[in-house]
Order: C-alpha cells, then sequence, then structure tokens
C-alpha cells in the first residue's frame, strides 16, 4: 500500500513538475512559492469565517462612503508597504534595492534565492498584488473590530489626501516658476 502512494505521488510530482516547466517556458515563474502564497491567504481567509460564523458575526454593510473609503486606504496602505523608502526594512528580507522612484518611493526586485522568497518578495513590492491582502485585511477587521479599523480607513484616506495634496501644491509651484 505504501509503494502504491509513492508511485502515484512520484507520478503527480512528475506531472506538476512538467507542467510548471510547460507554464514557465523558460521564465523564472516561482508557482511552487505562489502556491504557497495562495494557501496561506485562503486558510486565512477560510480561518476567519469559521471563525465568524463561530461567533456568529454579521457581515457589515457596506455603504458606497465606506466602499470609497475602503478603496482609498486600501491604495494608499499598500503602497506605504510596497514602496516607502521608511517602509523598506519590511521588504528587505524579500526584496533588494533598483532604485528610487516617485517622492519618498523605492523599486526593489524581489530576491530569487527560494521559490517562497520570491513570491513573498513580489506580493512586498508589487502594490496591485497586495491590495487583495490589504482590502480583505480592512474588510476582516470591519467584522471583527469595526471602529478601531474604521480609524484606520480614515487615518490611510487622509493620508492619501494629504499626499495628492502635496503633489498638487508641488505642481503648482512648478507652473508658477
Amino acid at each position: 500500500m505504501a509503494g502504491t502512494a509513492r508511485k502515484v505521488a512520484a507520478v503527480a510530482d512528475d506531472r506538476a513538475r512538467s507542467e510548471a516547466d510547460t507554464y514557465r517556458q523558460g521564465a523564472d515563474r516561482p508557482l511552487s512559492g505562489y502556491a504557497v502564497v495562495m494557501g496561506a491567504f485562503a486558510a486565512v481567509v477560510a480561518a476567519v469565517a469559521g471563525i465568524a460564523a463561530a461567533t456568529r458575526r454579521t457581515l457589515p454593510g457596506l455603504s458606497v462612503t465606506d466602499l470609497v473609503l475602503l478603496t482609498v486606504a486600501t491604495h494608499k496602505l499598500s503602497r506605504t508597504i510596497t514602496k516607502d523608502a521608511v517602509t523598506s526594512p519590511l521588504r528587505a528580507p524579500f526584496a533588494t534595492f533598483a532604485e528610487t522612484s516617485g517622492p519618498s518611493e523605492v523599486t526593489e526586485e524581489p530576491r530569487k534565492d527560494s521559490s517562497l522568497r520570491h513570491s513573498i518578495g513580489e506580493l512586498l513590492t508589487c502594490p496591485f498584488c497586495l491590495d487583495l491582502w490589504i482590502a480583505t485585511g480592512l474588510v476582516i477587521g470591519l467584522v471583527f473590530a469595526p471602529r478601531p479599523t474604521r480609524l484606520v480607513i480614515g487615518t490611510f484616506t487622509a493620508l492619501a489626501g494629504a499626499d495628492f495634496l502635496q503633489l498638487a501644491y508641488s505642481a503648482a509651484q512648478q507652473a508658477a516658476e
């Protein structure tokens, strides 16, 4: 029985490696790392959903205002984590510095010394990739701790607005010169 299970596992492993190689077409794509990251996301969401059901939490109704604030806060928090020069120590184990970019922002490349490190590096250096995680975390916060979560959402929405005003002010100064 154990021998048959090993043979089935070996065939499945060979098939998975073949599919991954066909998909990659020679490119460096860390599919096993992506699978781990997706699995972690799914496990967290499933655990939270189970806890919410077990504690009979009700899902929040989101108004248009809530969605706008949640959208802006998700954008700003994601950008802060993935691009801000000051948050680079959070990304350092998974990325390497490439260059400075926008105001107080950096561009980084994911480290490629392991499939998992590469995948996490891509997640932590890509604001589009991190948006799903941030939005999900904020919505989970609205389910379990709505008041503090609204404070976080409001703070990051205000920060995004302040950034926009800083850029507009700078553009107005340059136009006046």
